[in-house]
């Protein structure tokens, strides 16, 4: 079976795949006839591994999962659908192969030069690059506008739009092996799809951002954690899909409605004053603590029941 829905221009296919998710679920209890639903990419891979857990795997492992312009459109189309998804409360973003990503894929760039070329008026050429530009950054600050928190699990290498890329999650884990390079003045350019912007909020010491966006040297695991980069650092990447995948499911079974306002919350507090942010949290929860799962949620620890259902959102 599979459902064609259009996504800002683009068609969004849905295919249905029993067996794959049949050997996922087993021993997990899974409804398979419910969480059967896999959306097909051309660069991505999505599961659902658990209920109501989504998994996003970069999948060009013969390029080292380096971002071309068909991955760039599929992620923001992937995350722009998940966020409307009321069968998704939390994802997990990972890579195949040998590693994460390799940052953007320079062939991409080089094709660009042809396109330029067809301009004489500098402002016409900057015109194109602009839209390009905006059009990358829109595609990965769909992983933050979306609504459900995002997990990144990182293995190996993580690159450039990498970096870009696993700012724009929650929260970022990582192997043992891994490292980090903001990489982009090693090929004569400025980040400018996130890093700048986000990485000095993720770890707060304006003195190392500078240090590593400077010198494109790399950020190994071990400095990663204490740097607050990522939260915790696993052994190997088997073990760190499977914690992830059930940190992403202890957040699924929460409350969608808290989770997500307290998203959407954090996200807007990072940009705004402590005042401001207040107010939008008030105005906020002046709905959500309307809602039926602020009631089941507080019978459910007076009672204290550890299975509460909450409905889809």
């Amino acid at each position: 079976m599979k459902l064609a829905m259009p996504i800002h221009g683009y068609a969004f296919r849905l295919s249905v795949a029993h067996a794959h998710y049949e050997k996922l679920a087993t021993g997990k209890g899974i409804n398979i006839a419910r969480m059967s639903g896999k959306t097909s990419f051309d660069t991505l891979l999505v599961s659902v591994p658990r209920e109501y857990v989504y998994q996003v795997t970069l999948n060009r492992p013969d390029k080292l999962n380096a971002l071309n312009k068909v991955m760039w459109r599929e992620i923001g189309e992937c995350f722009n659908q998940l966020n409307e998804d009321e069968d998704c409360r939390a994802i997990v973003l990972s890579g195949s192969g040998k590693l994460f990503t390799a940052g953007i894929d320079l062939h991409d760039v080089m094709e660009m030069a042809p396109l330029l070329a067809e301009q004489e008026d500098v402002a016409r050429k900057a015109k194109i690059l602009y839209k390009f530009i905006v059009s990358y950054q829109n595609a990965l600050s769909a992983l933050e506008r979306c609504r459900k928190p995002v997990l990144a699990a990182v293995h190996s290498a993580c690159v450039g739009a990498g970096v870009d890329m696993v700012t724009a999650a929650d929260m970022r884990y990582c192997t043992k092996d891994a490292w980090f390079q903001v990489k982009e003045v090693d090929i004569g350019m400025a980040a400018d799809v996130g890093t700048l912007q986000r990485l000095p909020k993720v770890i707060g010491s304006d003195s190392l951002v500078r240090e590593l966006c400077y010198t494109a040297r790399k950020m190994h695991a071990d400095e990663a954690l204490a740097s607050g980069l990522v939260s915790r650092v696993f052994e190997n990447r088997e073990k760190m899909i499977e914690e992830v995948l059930h940190i992403a499911e202890s957040i699924a079974k929460k409350s969608p409605v808290a989770v997500q306002t307290t998203k959407v919350s954090l996200v807007y507090s990072r940009d705004h004053s402590v005042q401001e942010s207040l107010d939008h949290i008030a105005t906020l929860n002046q709905t959500m603590l309307q809602s039926e799962d602020f009631a089941q949620a507080t019978m459910g620890q007076v009672s204290k029941d550890p299975n509460v259902k909450f409905s889809k959102l």
